[in-house]
């Protein structure tokens, strides 16, 4: 892998992050506190809130996981460890780091 695959990959992974962290935000807002007032709100659409919001919760922790491997990743790349396979130590083919930057593992090892 040559510096300009790395640079590519980098590039792609702070992008990703600006973008997740926009989606942790507004998902946020979303996972705020039901109201339980039943003049205002029937059952139903108290339930329906309430799946939502632990829906938006979800979100934000799938979101706040994939940050955490983007900050692996970058990590990796600053180290000069990244690209390379926790397992076997074998170099990670480019085509599988385009896909998904985060990769910690070989196909084989995975």
């Amino acid at each position: 892998m040559n510096n300009a695959d790395i640079e590519q990959i980098k590039q792609k992974l702070i992008e990703l992050r600006v973008v997740l962290k926009a989606q942790v935000e507004s998902a946020k807002e979303m996972g705020n506190p039901v109201e339980l007032d039943q003049a205002r709100v029937g059952r139903l659409s108290r339930m329906d809130a309430m799946q939502s919001q632990q829906m938006a919760l979800e979100a934000v922790r799938r979101c706040q996981e994939q940050l955490q491997k983007i900050t692996g990743a970058l990590q990796r790349i600053e180290s000069d460890e990244y690209g390379c396979c926790f397992v076997c130590g074998e170099e990670i083919p480019i085509r599988r780091l385009l896909i998904d930057p985060t990769s910690t593992r070989c196909v084989h090892c995975a």
